[in-house]
């Protein structure tokens, strides 16, 4: 290589040293801003999702040291639809990809117990901490570390269940949405007070969420798995997908 040339290179890599440098020193957002904007994004997406169809995917493997529990291996596909007023109307459409005729159950929402929402009620529980950036995706994230405060006092059934973790929470920089959850239990979770199932300190759980449309990014999967004990003595190994597919808006969005 010529003198010129490795000038240049040289040139060259002093460039792409200090752009990394600098996009290692740019700073984290704004701590309450980013998370009122992220917030306020998840909020307007529980209210937005009332009117999406989608399909619903399931998936539930429930094994123990002497055979299967539960409905094995196999998925359920339905197709869900909001009604009028609340709530939604499912029915079975696939079983192990094979199509078929299911009744339709309509469910109403449950009343709630607290005038907060859960989304405000889980943010109270956690201690929330900004701790770095990172690609995913092809996209700058906020990785956000969380874990229950000592002092919280749920009131929703979601905060409630937000006690019994910690983990990461991946924010989409530039739209402030959540784009991904991984937790760890920090305690054994229980199913009709311990008897029915109880699954143990260590499960996991991963929330993926997505852009479903311009202005609205919803759930497309959870998983959740672990070890435990069903009917307090059985050993028992949970791995429990569900995904939501093809949304479809089903009324017009509101104003926010």
């Amino acid at each position: 290589m010529s003198r010129v040339g490795r000038t240049l290179l040289g040139v060259a890599t002093i460039v792409f040293i200090a752009a990394g440098l600098a996009a290692q020193e740019k700073p984290l957002p704004e701590r309450k801003a980013f998370f009122d904007a992220t917030r306020g994004n998840l909020e307007r997406a529980q209210t937005r999702q009332n009117g999406y169809a989608y399909r619903e995917r399931r998936r539930e493997l429930h094994t123990n040291p002497f055979g299967r529990l539960g409905t094995g291996t196999g998925t359920e596909e339905y197709d869900v639809t909001p009604l009028p007023g609340g709530g939604t109307a499912r029915t079975l459409v696939a079983r192990d990809g094979q199509p078929v005729k299911g009744e339709t159950t309509n469910s109403r929402p449950r009343a709630r117990g607290s005038r907060k929402s859960a989304v405000i009620d889980t943010a109270e529980t956690l201690d929330l901490v900004l701790d770095h950036r990172e690609r995913l995706n092809g996209r700058d994230v906020i990785v956000i570390t969380f874990s229950p405060k000592a002092d919280a006092k749920p009131e929703t059934r979601e905060g409630k269940l937000a006690r019994n973790f910690r983990g990461k929470i991946f924010v989409d920089e530039a739209d402030a949405e959540v784009v991904r959850v991984e937790a760890t239990a920090i305690d054994d979770i229980s199913y009709g007070l311990g008897v029915v199932a109880r699954v143990n300190q260590g499960a996991t759980v991963t929330l993926v969420r997505e852009r479903v449309d311009a202005g609205t990014w919803l759930p497309t999967s959870i998983r959740f798995s672990g070890e435990g004990r069903a009917m307090l003595f059985r050993k028992l190994r949970v791995d429990h997908l569900i995904e939501w597919l093809n949304y479809r808006r089903t009324t017009a969005p509101k104003a926010d």
